[in-house]
């Protein structure tokens, strides 16, 4: 993965026009993939949305992670969700809107690492295709999950990483570093953007015979100062408000539990081969594009050292996407940047290929061509969500047998039925309930999939929940008997449904119901109407309150 400045940059156009094409072009990319979110606002939050934005929403009111918000994840992406929520307020729309910004920044910075590997058309053929496949549902595109906020830092990182030669500028590779361990703040996987620059750097210095020196060691100290900036940061402020133990539990403790439950066959065969038959119709045309891009830049001496530095960063991001065997479609988001360049280079690699004698601006416009029917593809399979559907039913397509629109109604029954200083406990897997209500949560565990795992501190954490929510006397309760909601296995203990069953039956008198007709519209009841609610199509969520 060594790479010499003169095959990493291409020389800027002369003259004014020259230079301004290719962000004319990156504007309209921006423009049109923005245009696809923008319409899209309103669509309701999924629950992993709905723990970011609520604890987004905590920290807002000074109140520190894991103090109402029990997470494997690192805050980092609670703190951008805060920023974006203070910027364009606390809503969908507003997260939507700081996804937005950030896919914008992410695609700009994409141009800018594919110029800088190989030419302004290598870098606009990388920002049009991760505008494009940065929002498909494939990837779970539109929803604001942490991984695009891992690349909005990783990627920057990168072209940072590229500019420095040994021992030369070590405060940009302090820089460097510092985006790195920022991307890894966002989500635990973005480490292994820290992981592909630390080897990059030890190959850099390993072909120049510096492996083993003092500018070596000052120049890795340098990153690795910088990578671990943020994380000791973010452990003091926890330590110093009491909180770091739950943090370590958290991200530590229960995470490695979490990523070592699927067996390597279960993850290849379960996980990433259903992704890869989900989204073969929309991604086979690149990847046929991709590999004879890269055969062509193999045979370019030019673009070989820019190739091997491609493939590398694939390489990590793919193993970022690979955390613990689960091969969910947003972990995809963390190679989209990678791919996107692979395609950018491919294209200009084809086109450097292509015959000049007969012809020659018509062969070499063919990989151009090719690429542009690829990604028309893409766009046209999935028109009808990009530009037809409403936010409603685009949200009724992406989440089927998901709770998210009743989410929506029952947390406004609460508002309106409730003072601001209530306290509620949702009792299923949908933090997006506690954001929407603007009421805080009686528990810590705003999820209840970690109690129905198999995993040793499952029946403890049942077992907490109920003396957290007894403790707290919540003014509702908030039950969501969902089974994508839940996850419940055959070795799930019993003993929070067998608690909640007397729990509320002693203490809580049902006073509301939000769920599906048969028609397909959503009904709410509340007070004496809930007792005598129309028939609902399926599962429905019930709100308890507390006898007075």
């Amino acid at each position: 993965m060594e790479m010499e400045r003169p095959a990493l940059l291409s020389e800027p156009s002369r003259g004014f026009w020259p230079s301004l094409w290719p962000w004319l072009i990156l504007a309209v990319v921006l423009i049109l993939a923005g245009a696809i979110r923008l319409r899209l606002l309103n669509v309701p939050l999924e629950r992993d949305e709905g723990e970011y934005a609520y604890l987004g929403q905590l920290l807002l009111q000074a109140i520190p992670p894991y103090e109402l918000v029990y997470s494997m994840k690192l805050p980092g992406t609670g703190f951008v969700y805060m920023l974006g929520m203070a910027l364009f307020g606390q809503s969908t729309a507003g997260i939507h809107l700081t996804l937005l910004v950030a896919n914008s920044l992410t695609t700009v910075f994409v141009f800018l690492l594919g110029r800088q590997l190989a030419g302004c058309l290598a870098g606009l053929v990388a920002a049009a295709s991760y505008g494009v496949m940065s929002a498909s549902p494939a990837v779970a595109g539109l929803a604001a999950h942490a991984t695009h906020f891992v690349v909005l830092f990783a990627v920057p990182a990168t072209s940072l990483l590229l500019k420095p030669a040994e021992p030369k500028r070590p405060a940009l590779l302090f820089a460097s570093g510092l985006l790195f361990g920022l991307a890894f703040l966002m989500k635990q996987q973005g480490l292994c953007f820290g992981l592909f620059a630390a080897v990059f750097l030890s190959c850099r210095a390993w072909r120049s015979r510096t492996l083993f020196t003092a500018s070596f060691f000052k120049t890795i100290s340098m990153f690795a100062a910088g990578l671990a900036l943020p994380v000791a940061l973010t452990c003091a402020a926890l330590a110093s408000v009491g909180e770091f133990g739950r943090l370590w539990f958290w991200t530590v403790s229960y995470a490695r539990l979490y990523e070592g439950s699927l067996t390597l066959r279960q993850g290849l065969h379960e996980h990433l081969l259903q992704h890869l038959q989900q989204t073969r119709d929309v991604s086979i045309g690149f990847w046929i594009l991709a590999i004879a891009g890269l055969l062509a830049a193999w045979r370019l001496k030019r673009l070989r050292p820019a190739m091997l530095f491609s493939l590398g960063f694939w390489l990590f991001s793919f193993l970022g996407a690979a955390a613990g065997l689960y091969f969910r479609g947003h972990y995809f988001i963390l190679v989209l940047p990678a791919f996107a360049i692979l395609l950018g280079l491919a294209v200009a690699a084809l086109r450097e290929i292509m015959p000049v004698k007969i012809l020659p601006d018509v062969f070499k416009s063919l990989p151009l061509i090719a690429f542009g029917i690829i990604l028309a593809w893409m766009v046209f399979y999935y028109a009808p969500l990009f530009f037809q559907w409403p936010a409603d039913k685009v949200g009724q397509q992406l989440y089927r047998q998901e709770p998210f629109a009743e989410a929506v109604a029952a947390a406004a029954l609460i508002r309106e039925h409730s003072a601001p200083s209530a306290r509620l406990a949702v009792i299923g897997s949908e933090p997006e309930i506690y954001f929407y209500a603007r009421r805080h949560s009686a528990t810590g565990y705003i999820y209840t999939y970690p109690l129905m795992e198999d995993q040793p501190y499952a029946r403890v954490m049942q077992q907490e929940m109920a003396r957290e929510i007894e403790s707290a006397q919540p003014e509702y309760l908030v039950q969501v008997p969902y089974a994508l909601s839940w996850l419940q296995q055959p070795h799930s203990s019993r003993y929070l449904a067998d608690w909640f069953e007397d729990y509320a039956g002693k203490f809580y008198q049902k006073v509301g119901t939000v769920g599906f007709l048969p028609g397909g519209r959503l009904a709410t009841s509340w007070g004496l109407t809930a007792t005598n609610a129309p028939a609902l199509a399926g599962e429905f969520i019930t709100i308890f309150q507390r006898r007075r």
